[in-house]
């Protein structure tokens, strides 16, 4: 993907991460953490553009679960709420033994789409997730039998080779479909030539999501929009509007995303026309 696709029109495919499993209702008290209050972020989210919803899933104390129950729970919410959007699980996890990674998988339905991070990475003072290539292979395997499609999580350049490799030992459907994310930590650090260098260095054929932490995600959803990628925002990622400003919802994040892509001429994908390009 490249400017060119942005030139040619391609529609722009909007993810909301809702939740995530690390900073709660202490960082902005409009996070949703119950079932319900992400069934109907979720409806919000889909009101306002988006098109993919992407989960974690929460104990009543806030606290991240992998367990199947809670994630089926949130399953039933979300589509109670909202219309037609695309589920996608979480299967990211710092510290969570290899067998609980498994479990966002087996919900019923399962969901069209789940994450898979692409190797080890480092977040805060005593979060690290090792991310084997054993472990990768066997959520890649499990997902193939689910019929569900692998969203590959690069969290630095060391991981675009990893997605080669992953590539070279099997089989994945296409379109490849892969977030590019930025930040602090073990993660590409959020500058725009590290944008540039890792577009440049994605495979052939692939299509790539967008991810900026914090104060950097509206400029890499920009940059995600006109170099023909796809954009991922939400609380999960960044809990303020702007300086000093809570979000108010993952909506209002959603909103401004797409009032920008719409300024852009960049066409926002439906639910339907983001089965058709990602092939669900």
């Amino acid at each position: 993907m490249s400017y060119d696709d942005f030139l040619a029109g391609e529609p722009l495919i909007v993810t909301a991460a809702l939740t995530g499993g690390v900073h709660g209702k202490e960082a902005n008290p409009n996070l949703p953490e119950t079932p319900e209050e992400i069934g109907r972020a979720a409806a919000e989210v889909e009101e306002a553009g988006a098109s993919v919803v992407h989960l974690h899933a929460r104990r009543p104390n806030g606290e991240r679960t992998f367990a199947t129950e809670r994630f089926q729970e949130i399953d039933d919410a979300v589509r109670r709420h909202a219309d037609d959007v695309i589920v996608q699980h979480s299967t990211g996890g710092t510290g969570a033994p290899d067998a609980d990674r498994h479990r966002p998988l087996r919900t019923d339905p399962p969901p069209e789409m789940a994450s898979l991070d692409m190797g080890p990475l480092n977040r805060y003072d005593h979060l690290t997730s090792e991310n084997t290539r054993g472990l990768v292979d066997s959520l890649h395997e499990e997902m193939v039998d689910r019929g569900i499609k692998p969203e590959l999580e690069v969290f630095n350049d060391g991981h675009l080779n990893e997605v080669r490799g992953l590539l070279e030992r099997r089989e994945l459907a296409d379109p490849v479909y892969a977030t590019l994310i930025f930040g602090p930590g073990t993660l590409t650090p959020p500058r725009p030539r590290n944008f540039l260098n890792a577009v440049d260095n994605f495979p052939d054929g692939a299509l790539f999501n967008t991810l900026g932490f914090g104060r950097h995600q509206l400029p890499f959803a920009t940059m995600g929009i006109l170099f023909g990628g796809h954009v991922r925002v939400g609380l999960e990622d960044n809990v303020y509007y702007r300086r000093g400003e809570l979000a108010e919802s993952n909506a209002q994040l959603v909103e401004r995303v797409v009032r920008l892509a719409e300024e852009l001429g960049r066409e926002v994908a439906t639910p339907a026309r983001a089965r058709a390009v990602l092939e669900l």
